[in-house]
């Protein structure tokens, strides 16, 4: 899985485009954001006039964010002169007026002229001035065109990075035509007319069911505006399975265990005391693969006393890892079971059958001659008071 946004899976693209030079930068963090936000686009050539702490800078790696390949490339030099000696197109970038006969353009039009000028095989450069204070007269006197962001007039200053970030942002769109780098992923088919009108006589069916469609003299009208819900999301024969079964699960409620669902507490309950009544502790005949059918059976319909108790033995240090629930012993199945203490955990429910108590009596005793201990709780024990039913258990021999 790649990260937030950097895949390295993917190619850089590897565009001609112009040089960024910072004159003077007096943090190396805002030279590592600034090559960061050149690789988000795309720009790869840095030059550094005279930075204030010196170069390489530590400072400057940790906040590129991966923009390594810009950073192990940078240029240095000590005069501007000198940094933008090679360039035929030279822009400076300043919130201030310089008061200076030359033109001035905003970040689109500026990509618009880098663009022309590099498809001529001609060098572009921007510079950024100092955090402090930006550029000197006699620096902005050096560029071809002065470039300012359209901003607060009262509050126009930029970070470094937020400037370097807006300029390469307009260059990159018009270079790439704008082009994101991925689409709304392939859906499935548009849903036919056939397969649309087969949902809407479902939902319409169970909406009489429950008497949705009331009044009568609404009903047309009601009609209409579901269907028109559905023709305005333009729906793929994906989205109608989903939706068809969505509205059918709604229709025929919450499924039970026969069909893979899950019971609530109270219907749990009365399911194990039916198994039990039946003997659905098992015998000596009873097939290994019903022994772990019925397992899965109870492991999926726990009682609220089964479901508090289990949350505490996977929480609590003392049990964590000791305990299986609803796991076959042979051919019994206890609540919770230690193999490695050799210990077996039962709940007593209330009300319980004479059937029910003769059932875990016939278990424990089986239980007892392989050498486990069985330690009985009460499910209104666990309800009530939790943590003294666990201290009760941490204080059996083997734990």
């Amino acid at each position: 899985m790649t990260g937030s946004g950097t895949d390295k899976t993917k190619t850089r693209k590897d565009i001609a485009g112009p040089i960024v030079v910072l004159v003077e930068p007096q943090l190396g963090e805002n030279i590592g954001m600034c090559a960061r936000a050149m690789g988000n686009f795309g720009l790869t050539r840095l030059r550094l006039v005279k930075p204030r702490d010196g170069w390489p800078n530590i400072a400057a790696q940790r906040a590129a964010a991966g923009a390594d390949h810009i950073l192990d490339h940078v240029e240095l030099f000590d005069t501007v002169e000198a940094a933008v000696a090679d360039c035929s197109l030279l822009f400076a970038t300043t919130a201030r007026a310089h008061d200076q006969a030359k033109p001035v353009v905003a970040p689109e039009e500026a990509a618009r002229q880098i663009v022309g000028e590099v498809a001529a095989s001609g060098t572009a450069a921007i510079l950024f001035g100092r955090e402090r204070h930006g550029l000197e007269n006699d620096e902005v006197a050096l560029a071809n065109r002065i470039i300012t962001y359209p901003v607060n007039p009262g509050f126009a200053s930029l970070n470094l990075a937020q400037a370097v970030l807006l300029m390469g942002y307009e260059w990159f769109k018009l270079v790439t035509a704008n082009a994101l780098p991925f689409d709304r992923p392939e859906r499935s088919e548009r849903a036919s007319s056939h397969q649309m009108q087969t949902f809407f006589d479902n939902l319409v069916a169970e909406l009489d069911k429950v008497e949705f469609l009331r009044p009568p003299e609404k009903r047309d009208t009601m009609l209409v505006n579901l269907r028109n819900i559905f023709s305005r999301m333009e729906p793929t024969k994906q989205d109608m399975h989903t939706l068809h079964g969505v509205v059918m699960a709604i229709a025929e409620g919450r499924k039970g265990p026969a069909k893979g669902g899950v019971l609530d507490g109270a219907e749990a309950t009365r399911l194990r005391a039916l198994l039990a009544e039946h003997g659905g502790g098992g015998n000596a005949s009873d097939s290994g693969g019903s022994v772990r059918g019925l397992a899965r059976l109870l492991r999926r319909n726990p009682t609220d006393a089964e479901r508090m108790l289990w949350e505490a033995l996977r929480s609590d240090r003392r049990f964590a890892s000791h305990f299986k629930r609803q796991t076959p012993v042979g051919r019994h199945i206890p609540d919770f079971v230690s193999f490695t203490k050799r210990i077996a955990i039962e709940i007593v429910n209330a009300d319980e059958s004479e059937s029910i108590a003769r059932d875990r009596g016939a278990r424990r005793e089986w239980l007892e001659a392989r050498d486990y201990r069985v330690c009985h709780f009460k499910a209104a024990d666990i309800e009530a008071d939790l943590a003294a039913q666990l201290d009760r258990l941490a204080a059996m021999p083997t734990l």
